[in-house]
């Protein structure tokens, strides 16, 4: 099952970028957006450009765009849409060398902590917890990161 996901990924994925490859090598990905939404959001969710991929800025928000009632909710849905443009790419979240974090309460570290922990499994990548104030649609959280495929 879990290859039949992937190879779906992969092909949603190349349908997608096809015609946003740019004459430069970058690939501009974007998931899930009909022709409508991306007109109206001017952002791609990662670039990658050669084994290096450039990830946008996630919050954990459900379907409906709201905000859990649990921060360890909004960080697994945030950290979930991360992951999956990352598997989109061709790489894993252990490809990821450089994590942002912006948390609107500092005081909700523990809590992202206790999920952000479980995505890593061969060391984490560095990382940056930072302040902030209000981000959008109420969300505690925002993460972006960078991801380097290494060559085998």
């Amino acid at each position: 099952m879990k290859f039949r996901t992937q190879l779906v990924a992969s092909i949603v994925l190349l349908l997608a970028t096809l015609p946003a490859l740019a004459q430069d090598g970058r690939k501009h990905i974007v998931i899930g957006r009909s022709p409508e939404q991306l007109a109206n959001t001017p952002w791609s969710d990662a670039v990658l450009v050669g084994n290096t991929l450039y990830l946008s800025g996630y919050i954990g928000v459900d379907a409906q765009n709201k905000v859990p009632t649990t921060a360890e909710a909004e960080t697994r849905l945030a950290l979930e849409e991360l992951k999956h443009t990352v598997e989109a790419a061709g790489m894993s979240m252990d490809d990821i060398v450089k994590i942002d974090v912006l948390c609107t309460d500092l005081g909700l570290f523990p809590q992202f902590n206790s999920v952000y922990r479980t995505y890593f499994k061969n060391g984490f990548p560095a990382r940056t917890f930072t302040g902030s104030s209000k981000l959008l649609l109420g969300a505690h959280f925002e993460i972006t990161g960078v991801a380097i495929k290494a060559a085998k």
